[in-house]
């Protein structure tokens, strides 16, 4: 219970700072902040990656280069070259989340080379950054990205009590023995009736959507969080730690809090970007 009202908190004081941020500050101070988080996230990244002393400062430097890069070409190239480079890094993270890391999970790979650990932190964490500017411009913004890391904290919350309350049939026992079937189908259950509500009292989305498409929708979120979350896991289990960081009371690091976020919000922007361009 002490675990469980430590995560409530926390919770709840980070709900209130990312509204403020998200509603409150002009884009390129939420791009600021954005960073931070990336390198946050990079700090953390090493430390899973045993990247340690001159290495683990070189990665966080290249990771701020490269997260400035992206915001200075935004700021100075046009659309086209923009809607391109984005397209990239959004294909790259495609890449890893629906070919590499399933097959990474179901083979149960051991990477002892920090290399291809530091490729895949970038991978992860850049276009989860670019993500979260790119879906918070998006139109009705900034709805839209609140719209999708709801429906991921949504599905995270009903599998995790779903899974108290019913589990019995382990997930990935040898990657995270504590996730159950019972909490997929609670997350499913949970996502389908926000989806269901945001459909029905949200004027901001459109109301030619079919329901049952947007619901059917969902679960396919469902399972990249579902990825997202094990891959974090299974991430740790290699490094030998419970915790990405100790940043978060009651949550660990701040990867362990957007752990699912990483494989949904880039994907979600993708698909946002192929239907501008289309």
């Amino acid at each position: 219970m002490r675990v469980l009202k430590s995560r409530l908190i926390t919770a709840a004081v980070l709900l209130v700072l990312l509204m403020a941020a998200l509603f409150m500050l002009p884009p390129f101070a939420w791009s600021l902040l954005v960073v931070v988080m990336v390198m946050q996230g990079a700090t953390e990244w090493s430390r899973l990656s045993v990247l340690s002393g001159l290495k683990a400062n070189l990665y966080w430097a290249l990771t701020l280069l490269i997260m400035l890069g992206l915001l200075w070409l935004d700021a100075s190239a046009g659309s086209a070259q923009q809607t391109y480079t984005h397209m990239a890094v959004y294909l790259v993270s495609a890449a890893l989340w629906l070919l590499v890391v399933p097959a990474w999970l179901i083979v149960g790979w051991k990477v002892g080379n920090q290399y291809l650990m530091a490729l895949v932190g970038w991978a992860v964490l850049v276009p989860t950054g670019l993500a979260m500017i790119d879906l918070r411009e998006t139109h009705p913004s900034p709805w839209m990205l609140l719209f999708v890391m709801c429906l991921v904290w949504v599905a995270d919350s009903a599998a995790y009590f779903a899974g108290r309350k019913f589990g019995k049939n382990k997930l990935a026992p040898s990657i995270s023995p504590g996730k159950t079937w019972e909490g997929v189908v609670g997350a499913v259950f949970g996502v389908s009736i926000y989806v269901t509500l945001v459909w029905t009292f949200s004027p901001e989305f459109p109301r030619m959507q079919v329901l049952p498409a947007l619901v059917l929708t969902s679960w396919w979120w469902v399972a990249l969080a579902v990825i997202g979350d094990l891959f974090e896991s299974a991430i740790k289990r290699q490094a030998g730690v419970k915790d990405s960081g100790a940043l978060l009371p009651g949550h660990g690091g701040l990867l362990d809090r957007i752990d699912a976020l990483t494989s949904t919000l880039p994907l979600a922007a993708l698909v946002l970007l192929l239907q501008r361009i289309s």
